[in-house]
């Protein structure tokens, strides 16, 4: 029988790429409200909830500190980015070549987990076999 843990590195990368998801999401919106006055740019913070959740979960393996991940707090969280700055006189604090420089590595970002959750799923079902 499979053991209750079987999924837990994928829960985190689940979480991980609905993170990344909803970053592309609102760099998109960024990116398409550049020429709006008084605009704010948005992002997502989740990598810092990530590593404070494995440093609560504590453990002495990184298999230890996933099985013991609290999922509840572990959200994507969207926050404006420096909404008090400003470097155009509009108001507006989107730069293209920041938010393309970050899309691409959301970009990367994610596609590097899809292939990590594809080999694990490929780990499960040879198991299965």
């Amino acid at each position: 029988m499979l053991g209750k843990g079987i999924f837990d590195y994928v829960n985190v990368l689940e979480n991980s790429l609905d993170a990344a998801s909803a970053r592309y999401s609102l760099i998109s919106n960024n990116l398409a409200n550049v020429n709006t006055p008084h605009y704010k740019r948005k992002d997502i913070r989740f990598e810092t909830e990530l590593k404070q959740a494995f440093i609560r979960a504590g453990g002495d393996s990184v298999d230890a500190k996933v099985k013991k991940l609290d999922w509840n707090g572990l959200k994507p969280q969207a926050y404006t980015d420096y909404s008090e700055l400003s470097f155009r006189y509009d108001g507006n604090n989107v730069d293209v070549n920041n938010e393309e420089g970050i899309l691409a590595k959301t970009e990367t970002k994610y596609n590097g987990m899809m292939d990590l959750l594809n080999k694990n799923f490929s780990q499960i079902q040879s198991v299965l076999k």
